[in-house]
């Protein structure tokens, strides 16, 4: 297994615009520096702020070594904690979602606040302070409906991003809207492969069919050509959705982590559906044309989303291994929207569905064909797989920052961060 002065000589070493070497996707020590200095460290994508619409509604998110609940309180506000109570550590919520009017422990019944803090904990003596065992918070964030977690002690700066989300998903209103409808699949492959399957549609057309139908294959038309050249189908777009105050306009963090741009459809194209048409009547966007496009946003290393006029996709990605990865997406409709009325869930779901278990098949041949010992880094297209060489400089960059800068986790036993 690799040791983090390992992944940094590799990193160190590896040659721009190719993909990233082998022991990168596929060893169980690498995967364990990516999780220590990555995944325990920067903001992730957990849940959604209306899948906790009432005080007590909760959400358990389990990642890597940790497990965490975020729930919202009596005063509204959602907060995260972990999900470990303070007499003994047992596991507080066992479900992966649920209500209750307090968190209780099912081991001794120690019974939390929603707040955190300890409400009761029989016969503890009269030297126990209550107040010295209220559960362990993690930092949390609700941005424009959706909540991120950070489990480092110190979270990164997230004040740019929460700003310039508020911009882009002003006339998406996911604090009122419903998961219509949820999946979560295992892709056996890295997360690094998911993410850059994800980047690049240089494989849609002989991959996607359903979705080829509506989502352009251009790099030019969703900002993943390396030159940076938008084509003019984007440029009028961007401009039309200005012109109603739907942002549009491509914006990029300057470290890379994330970003936000409005691509058209094909043709009429409305919405991802067979017919190109809506999916449903009763939209979750005060945008006021159905040919809005798809709002596309990602923000590394958790998640990537499409907004629609009518509907939001939102997808979460979650590594298990070394060489597995959860994906989890969720269909979001307005929360009054009535199914069979306003929108068919089959109608809703098929094309991404189809999608995502193309993608995992993919996903699973890129894997497969990195554990042989023939492979070999090879060159990205710098026509097609712009958003491959974004993804892997911002990988390497974070990497590197972390294993050789003031914040690196100095001395920690990496094979135990990956359990």
């Amino acid at each position: 297994m690799l040791r983090d002065t390992d992944v940094l000589s590799l990193l160190m070493r590896r040659i721009p615009a190719h993909s990233l070497a082998q022991d990168l996707y596929c060893d169980p020590g690498s995967f364990a520096v990516d999780m220590a200095e990555i995944w325990y460290k920067e903001w992730i994508f957990a849940a959604l702020s209306c899948e906790m619409a009432k005080a007590g509604e909760y959400v358990v998110h389990d990642l890597g070594s940790y497990s965490v609940v975020i729930v919202r309180g009596n005063d509204g506000e959602i907060r995260a904690f972990h999900n470990a109570c303070r007499h003994r550590g047992s596991v507080l919520c066992t479900a992966k979602k649920g209500r209750g009017p307090k968190l209780v422990c099912p081991y001794h019944q120690w019974t939390y606040e929603l707040d955190g803090s300890l409400l009761w904990a029989r016969d503890m003596g009269p030297d126990f302070d209550p107040k010295s065992h209220g559960l362990k918070s993690v930092h949390c964030r609700n941005v424009s409906g959706m909540i991120y977690i950070c489990l480092a002690e110190e979270a990164p700066d997230f004040a740019e991003f929460e700003a310039e989300t508020a911009r882009y998903l002003q006339l998406h209103d996911l604090e009122n809207s419903k998961v219509a409808f949820e999946s979560t699949i295992v892709e056996r492959g890295n997360w690094k492969l998911v993410w850059e399957n994800n980047r690049e549609c240089y494989h849609c057309s002989g991959n996607h069919p359903s979705l080829c139908r509506t989502f352009p294959e251009d790099p030019r038309a969703i900002g993943n050509d390396e030159t940076g050249e938008f084509s003019d189908l984007l440029e009028q777009h961007i401009e039309r959705c200005a012109s109603v105050g739907a942002l549009a306009a491509y914006k990029e963090a300057a470290l890379g982590d994330w970003r936000y741009v409005r691509t058209p459809l094909l043709g009429t194209a409305e919405s991802y559906t067979l017919d190109g048409k809506v999916a449903s009547t009763r939209p979750n966007s005060t945008i006021p044309f159905k040919n809005a496009g798809s709002l596309l946003k990602f923000k590394y290393p958790g998640c990537w989303n499409h907004f629609l006029s009518d509907h939001s996709i939102v997808f979460r990605v979650t590594p298990i291994s070394a060489t597995e990865t959860e994906v989890c997406t969720k269909w979001l409709v307005h929360k009054d929207a009535e199914e069979g009325v306003n929108y068919d869930l089959q109608r809703l779901t098929e094309v991404w569905i189809a999608t995502n278990d193309e993608d995992r098949e993919v996903v699973e041949n890129n894997q497969r064909g990195i554990l042989s010992p023939a492979y070999e880094p090879g060159p990205y297209s710098p026509i097609h797989e712009g958003g491959n060489i974004q993804f892997t400089e911002w990988y390497t960059s974070t990497m590197i920052r972390a294993l050789t800068g003031p914040t690196r986790s100095a001395r920690r036993n990496y094979s135990t961060a990956a359990e």
